[in-house]
């Protein structure tokens, strides 16, 4: 068994996979505070590292009409109460190099959107926080490519990131994930994760918003525990149909517990 890093008091470990997972942005403390606590419950009765996410800004919604989050500071003080009352670390997306140093203030880790992993000021700015990042591969990188990433955060000094498969354009308005990626990428000697269910996400499908296929996601989520996914991200909300942004791909929050254990086996025959 060896150490990858920490996140917070949390040991990120080669013998056991961890979770990343929340809603997709910050509705409000109420709904955050549900989702954390149940998903602590769940994978503190399976053994599972744990790390709570939440968007407070989605900068990169295809409509000028869709709902973002709260922004910078009030996004920020609310995941702040969430790492407090529940004992979690937290994740967000950061978007520009100058919410860089704010973000890592509160944040367990600094997360890296698809769409933005080849930029190079925000990628520095993220490193020399020393946080833990999560980066993102675009869904328009090959994997192999990925390396060009780590040696960015590398050079600014900062070994503790992870890279996260999302799935890949295939053609208009679909994803694929070639499960191949998850051993390229880990010859980076990082943590690799799988991000589930933006995976069977359908860009723009609905017009102005995403659909999804989030009947996939306990195949592809049990696919990648086997091909040797560090991680597993999911989007989770108790009633996905009323989440006000990537409901059409989230997880029901109440499946959670069922797909852990199901992910857990496949994960214990895999070693």
């Amino acid at each position: 068994m060896s150490v990858f890093f920490k996140v917070d008091d949390l040991e990120l470990r080669d013998d056991r996979f961890f979770l990343i997972a929340g809603p997709c942005v910050i509705e409000d403390e109420g709904l955050c505070l549900e989702v954390a606590r149940e998903a602590k419950r769940v994978t503190s009765e399976l053994g599972l590292p744990y790390i709570f996410k939440a968007s407070y800004d989605k900068a990169n919604r295809s409509s000028l009409n869709s709902f973002r989050g709260p922004g910078l500071v009030k996004g920020l003080a609310i995941l702040a109460r969430v790492k407090e009352k529940v004992g979690v670390p937290v994740l967000s997306d950061i978007h520009e190099a100058g919410q860089a140093e704010a973000a890592a203030a509160v944040l367990s880790v600094l997360q890296i959107p698809a769409f933005l992993c080849r930029q190079t000021d925000l990628l520095l700015a993220a490193a020399r926080t020393g946080k833990p990042l999560n980066v993102k591969k675009g869904q328009f990188m090959a994997p192999e490519d990925m390396a060009l990433v780590a040696q960015k955060l590398s050079a600014a000094g900062n070994r503790r990131f992870m890279l996260t498969e999302r799935g890949t354009f295939f053609g208009y308005g679909n994803l694929v994930v070639d499960f191949r990626s998850l051993s390229i990428m880990k010859k980076n000697a990082c943590p690799v994760v799988l991000d589930v269910t933006h995976s069977v996400q359908r860009p723009t499908a609905e017009g102005e918003t995403s659909g999804g296929d989030p009947e996939f996601i306990p195949a592809l989520a049990r696919a990648g525990v086997a091909a040797g996914a560090n991680g597993i991200f999911l989007e989770i909300h108790p009633e996905p149909a009323r989440a006000l942004s990537d409901g059409k791909n989230s997880l029901a929050l109440k499946n959670l517990e069922n797909l852990l254990i199901a992910l857990k086996k496949v994960y214990n025959a895999s070693l």
